[in-house]
C-alpha cells in the first residue's frame, strides 16, 4: 500500500522530527510511505478573517498540486470522523484490500483550505482537542504504524 502524507510546513523541533522518522521507519515494514511538504504562508500573528482565508487557499493550492486523482484522499479536519484505533485499522484495511493509495492532508496552522476540504473523499478527527499541525502529523504516523500492527495481529496495541 501507499501511503503519502502531505503537509504543510516543515518540521522545525528536533524532538517532532525525531519522534516522525522513528514512527516512518517502523512504517516502512507495513508500506510504502512517502512525506511531502509544501512551504507554509509567512504572515504576521494577528490576520482578518479574508486574510486568513488568502493564506489557507494558497497553502492549499500548493497542497492540492501533489493529489495524484487517483489516490484517496483524507484530510485531517477538526470536523472529520473520529475513530478508535481499532476502527481506523479497520478502514485502512479496507483501503489497502481495494488497492487504494492513500494521502493524508495537513494544513498549516489555520488549517486547510476549503478547496482542499472538498478534494477530500473523506475527513479524520485525530482529536477533538485542536492541535497543532506538527503533533498532528507525529499523532497520524503513530496511528498508522498501530492501524498496521492491529492488521497483522501484532503486539503493540492493548
Amino acid at each position: 500500500m501507499n501511503i503519502r502524507i502531505l503537509a504543510v510546513g516543515k518540521l522545525k523541533e528536533k524532538f517532532f522530527e525525531e519522534g516522525c522518522r522513528e514512527y516512518e521507519k517502523r512504517l516502512s515494514r507495513y508500506c510504502a510511505l512517502t512525506v511531502r511538504e509544501v512551504p507554509d504562508e509567512k504572515a504576521p500573528e494577528r490576520l482578518s478573517p479574508a486574510e486568513e482565508e488568502q493564506v489557507k487557499e494558497r497553502e492549499g493550492k500548493r497542497l492540492l498540486s501533489l493529489v495524484d486523482p487517483k489516490e484517496h484522499v483524507i484530510a485531517l479536519t477538526v470536523t472529520g470522523k473520529a475513530y478508535t484505533s481499532e476502527a481506523l485499522a479497520e478502514r485502512i484495511g479496507a483501503l489497502r484490500d481495494r488497492g487504494k493509495d492513500v494521502s493524508f492532508l495537513i494544513g498549516g496552522s489555520l488549517g486547510l483550505s476549503p478547496e482542499a476540504v472538498r478534494r477530500a473523499d473523506e475527513e479524520l478527527s485525530l482529536s477533538q482537542l485542536t492541535l497543532p499541525h506538527r503533533l498532528a502529523r507525529l499523532v497520524l504516523l503513530e496511528q498508522l504504524y498501530r492501524s498496521f500492527k492491529i492488521l497483522h495481529g501484532e503486539t503493540y496495541h492493548k
